[in-house]
């Protein structure tokens, strides 16, 4: 198979004419006519074959091109990418972006177009060349990614089976709404496969953690074919449970560990707060059930006297803080607090801090939901949260040394 040749013109002329008349345009022109030919060759190899040349070593056959705009330094480079019959062919110096650095560029762009830019989105475009950015082009790109991402969101939870744990979770980001900026609530939920797997179940933005809220983002799981759910982890927010409550009539709920942790450390003074930390803290560290009751009696015995509003929260958070003790104890640690999903949500964070300021609540849910489907795609890789012996115990009511609290829970 012939390579093909590098087209011929005066490399050096064309950058002796750039160096005299300060005109960029003649190194994007050989930018673009360089990359065009890496792009041509890697093609050939591919195919076999070069342009109208007849090989045996042939594997596919050209069906024309499509247009790619390429922005660098040196200005924004019309490309054309081969198209094959069979197969596909894509150009590896062109690599597609990861999604969520895709998502993360929309956000940015489409902030950029709609004027309300920040210094770091300025920075931002400056780094890719300081290329002008149009309205229809960001409509385009953003079209592209809210296909793929809705998809995902939507997609069949029955397919994938029975999620036996499912975490619930919200985080705020800041979106410029109506002309002002304002606090909106992304709720997440994750849950881990009758296999042992974690995955992303949903994500939805809303003005706030209402019950309604709450309550239509639990049916839009159930709709979706969420089902075998055992036992739901979250926070004590009132308007989250009581949707969850009438979501998943049946399931346990655990109230998760660290945040109950919080909530009693705000009843003491800092002063004291070390001493009453340390006795709440030893009812999870024991390794049975038997323990922990005994463990909580004794915190009791000692708080009363002294601290008897932490007491009081106490004896009312006993059995939904204490719920996990119904599950394998293998799984004790993960399912006993909200610590899961949190991790999840701390990387949505970060990425929304590059933004700063989302342009509207579309741009929010684009860039998390390429946040959670990488990370759901990592998930998928094999590796297991527990073990499948383990899950199987549960499967079949075997959770030895615990008690059975599963028709309990989110009904009390």
């Amino acid at each position: 198979m012939a390579v093909p040749s590098f087209p011929s013109f005066d490399l050096l002329a064309r950058l002796e004419n750039a160096a005299a008349d300060g005109d960029i345009d003649h190194v994007r022109e050989i930018l673009q006519t360089a990359m065009q030919h890496l792009i041509d060759v890697q093609a050939a190899v591919a195919i076999g074959a070069d342009r109208y040349e007849r090989t045996e070593e042939r594997l596919a056959r050209r069906n024309g091109s499509r247009p790619r705009t390429l922005d660098t330094k040196g200005g924004r480079l019309e490309l054309s990418i081969p198209k094959l019959r069979q197969g596909s062919f894509y150009p590896s110096l062109l690599e597609p972006r990861r999604r969520v650095d895709r998502a993360l560029l929309a956000v940015i762009q489409e902030a950029y177009v709609h004027g309300v830019s920040t210094r770091k989105v300025d920075d931002l475009v400056a780094a890719l060349g300081g290329c002008s950015i149009s309205k229809s082009e960001v409509s385009r790109i953003c079209a592209l990614l809210d296909e793929e991402l809705s998809a995902f969101r939507e997609r069949s939870l029955a397919e994938e089976g029975e999620f036996p744990y499912v975490w619930f979770d919200a985080t705020y980001e800041k979106v410029r709404e109506g002309g002002r900026i304002v606090s909106l609530a992304t709720v997440i939920a994750m849950g881990v496969r009758a296999s042992g797997e974690k995955c992303v179940l949903g994500v939805a933005v809303g003005p706030s953690e209402t019950e309604s809220f709450w309550l239509a983002f639990g049916r839009s799981l159930l709709a979706r074919g969420l089902t075998g759910v055992r036992l739901v982890i979250s926070d004590a927010h009132q308007g989250l449970r009581a949707a969850l409550a009438a979501c998943f009539a049946g399931a346990s709920w655990q109230r998760c560990k660290v945040h109950f942790l919080r909530n009693a450390g705000a009843l003491v003074s800092r002063h004291d707060a070390p001493a009453v930390m340390a006795v709440l803290k030893t009812i999870f560290l024991q390794p049975t059930g038997d323990g922990t009751r005994a463990a909580v009696q004794h915190a009791l015995d000692v708080l009363e006297p002294t601290h008897p509003r932490v007491a009081q929260l106490l004896r009312d958070a006993e059995h939904d803080v204490l719920a996990y003790l119904s599950f394998p104890p293998e799984h004790w640690s993960a399912i006993s607090s909200s610590n899961a999903i949190e991790r999840v949500n701390a990387e949505v964070d970060r990425r929304a801090k590059v933004v700063g300021i989302f342009p509207n609540a579309a741009s929010l849910l684009r860039l998390t939901t390429a946040v959670l489907q990488e990370q759901h795609d990592e998930w998928q890789d094999g590796k297991r949260a527990f073990s499948q012996a383990s899950m199987q115990r549960l499967l079949h009511g075997d959770a030895t040394g615990t008690t059975n609290l599963l028709t309990e829970g989110l009904a009390a």
